[in-house]
């Protein structure tokens, strides 16, 4: 399937009259700002980016800054973006790139490509767009603008149909102004070509897209087969003390959440009774059973049990613990915490209020 000759042209000419040129990363873009740009915006919207993109480039303003950055700081920026290995990645690949490159971040796809957490996609997105290298892109947005264009068939994720689109990007990418020519696909995926209720009659490359002269917007891209999502459940223990301050534990650095302050949990057989007598030697004053709440990860669903418990004593074996502290609840919300986490804190703030 070739092309349209002018396929990239009347998409450029769109871009120059109606594409976003106003985000926070389009201003002094250089390879840190577009890098950390991009990798927010995986999965996250632009209306959701703009603010974490701004606090996160005031505290780590150069890829310096961040290298030398503990990881608790940096995903406490993140605390509330979600899909914390994109904050774990991003740091881990600043070290590298300091270590490894001078401090310089690598023009060569290759080099980026081995960074982590940096795909094929993200590194042809970046050297376009801060360097003006020729290398496509296929994020969210460009695959349903080539799939519905072309009327690819298939769900984008498997192999095969994958390996199409990324021919059609290929093909499709221009030889000059690959940069404005990438940001306008995306600008198109967001703004016109949409998931939902794609306005159509304003595209610039509607003349010739399949699904349009097919009426198979709504069918096309094929949606990812269903998968019933297992289900988890945990018992997290709100532990305040006499002085009102709360207990918070920091995650291992891996895995769900890994890196972020969170509450305790206890095994599914342990009671907080018992989890209390095993770390403060008593038993807690006070017992409350919240009510239950889910949280929906992309493999699993969390459903959340919280124990509100009051305890007399501070144990001096709590301080000795790098992974354990004594919060305010008000200061705990400073500390990289999971979203859902953060909304049980503030629950229990406005209660004591």
């Amino acid at each position: 399937m070739t092309p349209p000759g002018d396929f990239a042209q009347r998409l450029l000419h769109w871009r120059d009259r109606h594409g976003r040129t106003d985000l926070p990363w389009q201003r002094d873009r250089t390879p840190y700002r577009v890098w950390v740009s991009e990798i927010m915006l995986q999965q996250t919207q632009v209306a959701v980016v703009i603010p974490y993109f701004e606090r996160f480039m005031a505290r780590f303003p150069g890829l310096i800054e961040l290298a030398e950055a503990d990881l608790e700081g940096v995903l406490a920026h993140w605390s509330g973006l979600g899909y914390y290995a994109r904050a774990r990645n991003l740091h881990r690949a600043a070290r590298e790139i300091r270590d490894q490159h001078g401090g310089c971040f690598p023009t060569d796809l290759a080099a980026v490509q081995a960074l982590p957490g940096i795909g094929r996609s993200t590194a042809g997105a970046i050297l376009s767009l801060a360097c003006g290298q020729r290398h496509p892109i296929l994020d969210g947005n460009v695959k349903r603008v080539l799939t519905r264009h072309f009327g690819i068939e298939g769900w984008p994720g498997k192999s095969d149909v994958l390996a199409r689109l990324w021919g059609l990007a290929e093909g499709c990418t221009p030889a000059e102004r690959v940069g404005d020519y990438n940001q306008g696909m995306m600008d198109l995926g967001a703004t016109i070509c949409t998931r939902h209720r794609p306005a159509c009659q304003d595209c610039p490359v509607g003349k010739s897209c399949l699904a349009r002269a097919q009426g198979r917007q709504s069918e096309l891209p094929a949606p990812k087969p269903p998968k019933a999502l297992p289900t988890r459940a945990t018992l997290m223990l709100a532990v305040r003390n006499a002085d009102g301050e709360i207990l918070m534990e920091q995650r291992p650095p891996t895995g769900i959440w890994g890196g972020l302050w969170s509450l305790p949990e206890v095994a599914a057989e342990t009671t907080p009774e018992q989890w209390c007598l095993t770390h403060f030697g008593a038993k807690p004053s006070q017992v409350e059973m919240l009510p239950q709440r889910r949280h929906t990860f992309s493999h699993y669903r969390l459903i959340i049990q919280v124990a509100a418990l009051r305890v007399e004593t501070t144990p001096n074996a709590i301080g000795e613990r790098s992974d354990l502290r004594w919060e305010p609840i008000a200061n705990a919300q400073q500390l990289g915490l999971p979203a859902p986490v953060s909304r049980i804190l503030l629950e229990i703030l406005n209660k004591s209020a």
